[in-house]
């Protein structure tokens, strides 16, 4: 079980992540007083064969989903270290900080993990639109036509 953040947290203070119940933040150290290596914090995750793990971004007041992006190893770290979402671009083959162009910045509240470890799900206070288009959220899309006037009693 993944524990809550403090609601109290301001966007100005360093924004500490939780992954796998425990806190993170650079510069945590063990009880022997040595600095501890995040990927420590790190649970075990099944990253497919490239080493990426799909991070779906979710508003952390609203429980509104903003976006899906992909994380390896590297960009789970920079997370974890920075407060900041970091992503791997498959595209431009290149790590990116959400926001870092654009101001439109993702401040990291909570991470989670699906129960077979191949799915992020990424609690975040959102600072302007989610979306490269301008949009709130990458899904803001619909397909037209889904059956949608069963109730779960339907057989």
């Amino acid at each position: 079980m993944v524990g809550i953040m403090p609601a109290a947290l301001k966007t100005e203070e360093f924004p500490t992540a939780l992954i796998g119940g425990r806190r993170t933040k650079e510069g945590l150290r063990h009880r022997e007083g040595r600095r501890r290596e995040v990927e420590a914090e790190i649970p075990e995750l099944k990253f497919d064969g490239d080493g990426l793990i799909p991070a779906i971004v979710q508003d952390h007041e609203s429980g509104e989903v903003l976006m899906l992006a992909y994380m390896d190893r590297e960009a789970l770290e920079r997370t974890l270290r920075s407060g900041r979402t970091w992503f791997w671009s498959r595209s431009r083959k290149e790590y990116w900080c959400k926001g870092e162009t654009s101001g439109h910045r993702q401040y990291v509240r909570r991470i989670r993990y699906d129960c077979d470890g191949d799915a992020l799900l990424v609690e975040v206070i959102q600072v302007g639109p989610a979306c490269h288009t301008g949009e709130r959220s990458c899904f803001y899309r619909e397909i037209a036509g889904a059956k949608t006037d069963l109730s779960p009693d339907a057989s």
